[in-house]
């Protein structure tokens, strides 16, 4: 492919500049590379000059011609990144025009690429107990108590706090991440990753890195029913873990199923290490349950740091409280799960945010624009930014990790 874009007319001493000098042009060049190199790959999100994208370069009488390598045929970003050189090209000082070729990497390129964004380390779980990647669990005990709407708001809002955040959605059978965040198009298309060899690509909404099953079901089966037992729903949740490039994250939320079928067993086995949120409603129904699902994670080896209670009583314009499903079935998990915990106070387990009903919460949703998005005094989206600043400021466990320390 070629493209070109007209640049501003040369200054009035552009002749003095361009005579055919070969320091000149070398440094034009160095300087139109160094321009280009800085370009961002939006999937990878890496200098493509760093990803060794870039191709050969010259320049003649203020003209560039720039050649650059993308990762596949059929780049999904090829058109963006495409733009990007042409303009950091343009605006480099004795530059008049620009031609972009554009070609695709070769498979033993593709391969040294991938080997360099898993930083040599053999595939596998990079998640593991030594990472510096915050592993967080968000659980229920029943459906319908709001706890995708909580990760993915929870998601967006620590990486409004500066943090780098990564989503799986590990609810196979009823995904609803992607709708959460957007990550569907207008014709009710999820937006699907790109893959290099067999390194997956996850899409990026509101600063979150995010696969689900969703975004690999067949065009015009979105809304399909997704049939699996045990060993297909194991394989998928490690194949998230494995090989979707999230590169280094500070948090990686797994969005789980209710209950604690397959998923929540698999899960134990990969990330023992691994921290519990747990979601309920004030509801009994809704609260018994969920001690069920927090002590099964206890079992592998997973610590439950707290407790979220949604759709809680919500403030009316005039100021009446409506508790549709009544109230303190937060505390009673919290409560229950701290008096079942043997290892001692220290690991007692608190009530972390009382969410309360909120129609603009729900609308967001449907909308696929987190309330934490944007700025909002809705009561609802205010206790989600304070729970992820909650978090955020907490310490992360120490247990099963390896301590660097020499007795004295």
């Amino acid at each position: 492919m070629r493209a070109r874009i007209p640049v501003r007319p040369p200054p009035m001493n552009a002749d003095a500049r361009l005579e055919p000098d070969d320091a000149l042009s070398a440094d034009l060049r160095a300087a139109v590379r160094a321009a280009v190199g800085a370009v961002t790959d939006p999937e990878l999100r890496q200098p493509i000059g760093d990803l060794d994208m870039v191709r050969d370069i010259r320049v003649t009488d203020g003209r560039a011609d720039v050649g650059i390598a993308l990762t596949i045929v059929g780049c999904p970003a090829a058109a963006r990144i495409e733009s990007d050189v042409l303009r950091a090209a343009a605006s480099v000082p004795g530059i008049d025009t620009v031609h972009v070729d554009v070609g695709v990497m070769t498979p033993a390129e593709r391969a040294a690429l991938t080997d360099r964004l898993r930083a040599g380390r053999p595939r596998g779980i990079p998640f593991t107990a030594d990472s510096l990647t915050r592993v967080i669990l968000v659980t229920s005990g029943k459906g319908g108590v709001g706890k995708s709407t909580v990760t993915a708001n929870l998601a967006v809002a620590l990486a409004g706090q500066g943090l780098s955040v990564g989503l799986v959605d590990a609810d196979v059978h009823g995904f609803s991440i992607p709708g959460l965040l957007g990550l569907v198009d207008p014709q009710g298309r999820t937006v699907r990753p790109t893959r290099i060899d067999d390194l997956i690509l996850p899409p990026v909404a509101f600063g979150v890195k995010t696969v689900s099953i969703g975004m690999f079901l067949r065009e015009g089966e979105e809304n399909a029913a997704v049939a699996w037992r045990g060993p297909m729903l194991h394989r998928t949740v490690q194949q998230f873990l494995t090989d979707v490039h999230f590169g280094d994250l500070d948090v990686l939320l797994l969005d789980m199923p209710p209950g604690t079928g397959d998923i929540a067993i698999s899960v134990g086995q990969l990330l023992p290490h691994a921290e519990v949120l747990v979601v309920t409603t004030p509801q009994t129904a809704a609260s018994d349950v969920a001690i069920r699902s927090a002590l099964v994670a206890r079992q592998t080896g997973q610590r439950v740091i707290g407790v979220v209670e949604n759709m809680a009583a919500m403030t009316l314009p005039d100021g009446t409280v409506f508790d549709m499903f009544g109230a303190g079935g937060g505390a009673q998990v919290a409560a229950a799960l701290s008096a079942s915990d043997d290892s001692g106070a220290a690991d007692s387990v608190p009530l972390l945010a009382s969410i309360p009903l909120s129609p603009a919460l729900r609308a967001a949703g449907d909308a696929g624009l987190p309330l934490t998005a944007s700025p909002t005094d809705d009561a609802a989206g205010t206790a989600l930014v304070d729970l992820a600043a909650r978090l955020a400021r907490s310490p992360r466990g120490l247990a099963g990790r390896h301590l660097t320390v020499t007795p004295g």
